[in-house]
């Protein structure tokens, strides 16, 4: 366990790890999804999942004038995504209490 701002504590998760990751599950500060994405592909097995959490963010990732910056990061994020060739992905809407989210499923080609 590693405690303190997640974007920080990367290089001492790497340290930890040996093996490639099967499953990678970003849910930290949403600013830096995109950062956390391109960090965990590269130490993401093939046929491996990264799964990004909050990305649609009320619809905030179709506003590029709007002022929410986890929705500007997560509308990076696809951004990347639509021209990364080592990644497939879909993006999955949820509804619930809290409004309208989303999650991105990305299997490691």
């Amino acid at each position: 366990m590693h405690v303190g701002a997640a974007f920080d504590s990367l290089d001492l998760l790497a340290a930890d790890v040996t093996e490639p990751f099967d499953l990678v599950f970003i849910d930290a500060d949403k600013v830096n999804t995109p950062a956390y994405f391109s960090w965990a592909l590269q130490r993401t097995r093939s046929g491996g999942l990264i799964i990004a959490d909050n990305v649609i963010r009320d619809g905030a990732i179709v506003d590029p004038e709007g002022g929410d910056p986890g929705g500007l990061a997560a509308r990076r994020l696809h951004e990347m995504l639509s021209i990364e060739p080592r990644v497939s992905a879909t993006t999955i809407q949820t509804v619930g209490l809290k409004g309208y989210d989303g999650f991105t499923l990305m299997l490691v080609n």
